[in-house]
């Protein structure tokens, strides 16, 4: 007969396509109040995508190569056990659960919502190994997983929205085994070349109730410099041909995309 503390685990498993739902309790922080004032649940990518099917078609066209970018580009092999961080639809977390070499995908964010509802369609889209995937709530200020447990700990899009980033990146290095790696992606940085779009931009966000941070490249390295989390910064560039070279051109001058590589106890100085 198994134990009584087997069925109370039992019980609090949700399973939807085979992908499992853990409803953690008490994972808010103090933080958490200021973090939901300046996102709305729902509206995480209202600035990013024009309607629900723009969204998908980036998640199924899109998004998906940035993961073989990084293997073949920058040597970045995920493996072992992993965490996502503000995972939302958790597009990532099903890439990288279908990479051999993962064994176990822990998917998180603030709203429970996101992860019960919009997940599992990413998923079925995607066609996720969902059998290694767990879902569960937790505030990314205050990670309740003990430390040196991940093998990497990624994010697309998460860091900017955070209230205060260098605790996010204190709570990630903790998490990590040594030699671990945190893998941020697609974080909105501001490039040098100041434009009349930024401004519009801007205007457009705070009309729609969208709260966004923006910060610079230096920023990002301040932050990951008062973590205590040596930085690598690649540049992304998922084109193909002429425009490939023009972007590379381009890429922190008129447009910025890079991908934040963090090492615990990794690397001594910042690149």
């Amino acid at each position: 007969m198994p134990s009584r503390v087997r069925l109370n685990r039992l019980k609090q498993l949700v399973v939807t396509g085979e992908s499992k739902y853990i409803d953690k309790k008490g994972y808010v922080s103090r933080y958490a109040e200021e973090r939901t004032l300046k996102l709305r649940e729902g509206r995480a990518r209202a600035h990013e995508f024009a309607d629900e099917k723009d969204w998908l078609r980036s998640v199924k066209e899109e998004l998906p190569k940035i993961i073989p970018f990084l293997q073949e580009k920058w040597g970045v092999e995920f493996r072992g056990r992993i965490l996502e961080i503000g995972a939302g639809g958790a597009w990532l977390s099903a890439e990288i659960s279908k990479l051999p070499r993962v064994v176990e995908v822990i998917t998180t964010d603030h709203f429970p919502k996101l992860l019960k509802e919009e997940a599992p369609k990413v998923f079925t889209l995607l066609k996720a190994k969902t059998e290694k995937i767990t879902r569960m709530p937790a505030d990314f200020h205050s990670l309740h997983f003990r430390d040196n447990y991940f093998d990497f700990v990624v994010s697309s899009a998460v860091l900017h929205h955070a209230a205060n980033i260098v605790q996010v990146l204190r709570e990630t290095k903790r998490v990590l085994k040594p030699g671990g790696r945190f893998v941020a992606l697609r974080e909105p940085v501001w490039p040098f070349m100041k434009l009349k779009s930024r401004s519009r931009m801007l205007e457009k966000l705070v009309a729609t109730g969208v709260n966004e941070r923006f910060y610079t490249l230096s920023d990002y390295k301040e932050f990951f410099l008062q973590a205590g989390l040596p930085l690598e910064v690649k540049r992304v560039n998922l084109s193909e041909g002429f425009k490939y070279y023009l972007n590379e051109m381009v890429n922190g001058f008129t447009h910025a995309r890079y991908a934040f590589l963090g090492i615990k106890g990794g690397l001594r100085r910042q690149t």
